[in-house]
This record gives structure tokens, C-alpha cells and sequence, in this order.
């Protein structure tokens, strides 16, 4: 193993999801983005789009469904014209997953992380054998399918038992219901927890924490309170020819530059290099481009 420090990158970057057959970003402007997920034009909130609106108003108003948000954070209720059907299925690669309308704005995923899939599918398929890889805090799955289709063997960890029964389901529509994947319901602190105590090892690991949430058993989580200690233990969870570390987070108050922080002090002696910056999703065309989240990844 490297006795060096990681290097880290001087400047951040972007990791740009454009559209593909499934899924685009048609506008953006004026607080909203008008989006298409699969058959559905959606209307969402979105406060990085301070511009104005490109498309007329008349395309806007055809969307089948907007979200209409309350004061409080990420809350509010759909809208819809005629009545969408509850779930239907969109594709990435290999993997395929149900969209849905949830209460919370998104639609059980989260397009612009597409850029974070094509990096781990890329760092998986030229890593020699079946790296193991633990995705944390992995909601419906969709990074864990592309990790298992691209030959890793996967442990994904939730917190929320309906996120793992829609990530299994999404396991069984994507023909991968038969790959070595663990689907665990467990506080992602408390798992990480007793895997360093049982000295397991992993070749990758994904950690995409929310700002703020709550384990099965009532456990809480605050990002810039527990971040650090996790951190910590997963490069302790790190096999001595470890791959990659993924970093995302989608707090206002976080940044790229903190999150490279973070790795370089857990990871000080394991060299390979960190990258950090911004994701962000393109609009159809090109001319716009909306941050959406912010990443740090190490590789070896």
C-alpha cells in the first residue's frame, strides 16, 4: 500500500448528466424545471434556476404532473392532469427501476447522479475479479444494479425497509435479481459499526447521506455532526487494494472543496488521487446546466 498522502485536485469539476431515452431536462427557469421521465412531462422546484423560463408557458402548463411545495422542506403534494399510472419503468445501462411519484419531489431517484453511475461502472469493469462493493444509504438501488451489472458484488444498506422492497423490485426488473447482492435494513452508522469490528473489507464503497434522518430504530442522523465519524470508518472498511471512495451530498451549506477535505484527512495514507466538485444536470441543448449536489471521490 502507498505510504502518500492523496493527491487533491486544485480546481473542482462537474460531472454533467445529459439526457438519454429515458429521462431529460426540457426547461429550467424562474425557480422550476420542467423534466421528462419516461412518458410524463413533471414540474419541480428547483431554486438553482434563478434565469427565465426558455419554453412558453403553454409547454409548461401540458406538464402531467406538478409538485406544488409547502413551507416545509422538500414537503408539498403532487398535481396531476388526468391520472398517471403509480409506477412505471425507466432503464440506465443494464439497470432498470420503477419511477414513482413520492412525497418528498423526487420520483425514486435522482437523474444527475447518472454521471456518479458511469464512474462506477467505469471504476468497476476495470477492476480484475468481483470487487466488493457497500453502497450506503442506498434508497431504491439504482447505483447498487449498476455496480452488480458491471460484475461487483454488492452490499447495500437502508435504513428505509419500502426503499429496499423498491430496490428488490428493481433487482428483479432488471434480470439481476440472481447477482450477489446483500440488502440490508439497518442504520447505515450502526452496520458500518460492527463491520469494523468484524474486520471486514470492501474494494469500493458509495456513501450518499441525506442531510438529516432517522434509522429503524429511531437512530438520527445529522450530516455535519456524523459525517466525520463515518467517514472515518469507512476508510477503515477499505481493503488494502481498495478502488474508489464516493462521496456525494446535497446540503446547501456543503461543498466540494469540504468533502475533498474530509477524504484526504480519513484517507492520508492510501494515496490515489480525490476529485471534487459539482453535479449538475444539462438542459436539453445544452445552453443551461442546474447544480444539483455536490461530490468527492477517491480513486487508487
Amino acid at each position: 500500500m502507498s505510504k502518500l498522502a492523496p493527491v487533491v485536485a486544485e480546481a473542482p469539476g462537474v460531472m454533467r448528466t445529459t439526457g438519454w431515452g429515458d429521462y431529460a431536462l426540457l426547461d429550467s427557469g424562474d425557480g422550476r424545471k420542467l423534466e421528462r421521465y419516461g412518458p410524463y412531462a413533471v414540474v419541480r422546484p428547483e431554486p438553482q434556476a434563478l434565469w427565465a423560463q426558455s419554453l412558453p408557458r403553454e409547454t409548461w402548463d401540458k406538464a402531467d404532473a406538478v409538485f406544488d411545495p409547502s413551507d416545509e422542506e422538500d414537503a408539498g403534494r403532487w398535481r396531476f392532469q388526468g391520472k398517471p399510472r403509480e409506477s412505471w419503468p425507466m432503464s440506465w445501462g443494464q439497470a432498470r427501476f420503477q419511477a414513482r411519484f413520492t412525497a418528498f419531489r423526487h420520483l425514486a431517484f435522482f437523474p444527475e447522479q447518472a454521471a456518479n453511475w458511469a464512474w462506477l461502472d467505469q471504476r468497476i469493469r476495470a477492476t480484475s475479479g468481483q470487487p466488493k462493493v457497500l453502497n450506503l444509504f442506498g434508497y431504491t438501488g439504482v447505483a447498487s444494479l449498476v455496480c452488480a451489472a458491471a460484475g461487483a458484488a454488492v452490499t447495500h444498506v437502508d435504513a428505509s425497509k419500502k426503499a429496499i422492497g423498491w430496490a428488490r423490485e428493481n433487482a428483479a426488473l432488471s434480470g439481476l435479481e440472481d447477482r450477489p447482492i446483500r440488502w440490508i435494513c439497518e442504520d447505515a452508522r450502526r452496520y458500518v459499526q460492527r463491520e469494523v469490528r468484524r474486520g471486514s473489507r470492501y474494494d469500493g464503497i458509495i456513501l450518499d447521506p441525506p442531510k438529516y434522518g432517522r434509522g429503524p430504530d429511531g437512530e438520527v442522523w445529522r450530516l455535519f455532526e456524523n459525517l466525520p465519524e463515518l467517514s472515518t470508518l469507512c476508510a477503515e472498511l477499505l481493503s488494502e487494494n481498495a478502488s474508489f471512495l464516493l462521496l456525494n451530498a446535497y446540503a446547501e451549506r456543503i461543498s466540494g472543496a469540504a468533502l475533498a477535505g474530509l477524504l484526504a484527512d480519513k484517507l492520508g495514507e492510501r494515496g490515489g488521487k480525490i476529485e471534487w466538485g459539482e453535479l449538475a444536470l444539462v438542459q436539453d441543448g445544452g445552453a443551461r446546466q442546474v447544480g444539483m449536489s455536490f461530490y468527492a471521490r477517491w480513486a487508487s
